[in-house]
């Protein structure tokens, strides 16, 4: 009987040379941020330091100023001013401390932000167990920056 050898055609999955369906590498993927989070360690009424990734992106465009919008808690826009250190962080400053306390903040909580354009984050807080905390407002007006009332969100339970 004769040996006979067999070779392969590249039929099947893997090492063939044909095209993939897989993704491109993330590495090649363009860098779009629009959602992103903060774990408050610290004093909740304090600058908050943003992710380094988020100041990365904004290099060259940085805002002066957010508008931030509890997720479900109205129309009411907060207007906090931005600051850049130079050393490529980038802080939520004055006009965080109100926002936190009229949505509560506290340690250990977790904020997520989702920029919806023209420089406003969408907010949603989530307490310490680790829940989101839902709010709601009677309060119909946008935020007036000569307005020191700080005018709270209403967390139903």
């Amino acid at each position: 009987m004769a040996s006979t050898s067999r070779t392969r055609t590249g039929r099947g999955r893997g090492r063939g040379s044909g095209s993939s369906s897989l993704p491109p590498p993330p590495s090649t993927l363009p860098l779009i941020i629009e959602e992103f989070f903060i774990v408050v360690y610290e004093d909740p009424l304090v600058k908050k330091e943003l992710p380094k990734k988020i100041a990365d992106y904004l290099d060259g465009k940085e805002p002066a100023k957010v508008y931030l919008r509890a997720a479900d808690c109205g129309p009411r826009l907060w207007t906090v001013e931005v600051l850049f250190d130079g050393q490529g962080r980038m802080y939520l400053d004055k006009g965080w401390e109100k926002f936190a306390i009229a949505h509560g903040v506290d340690f250990g909580w977790f904020v997520h932000f989702k920029y919806e354009g023209d420089d406003v984050l969408t907010v949603k807080v989530f307490d310490g167990t680790m829940c989101r905390r839902y709010y709601y407002s009677d309060d119909e007006d946008t935020d007036d920056e000569s307005d020191d009332d700080v005018k709270p969100c209403i967390h139903p339970l």
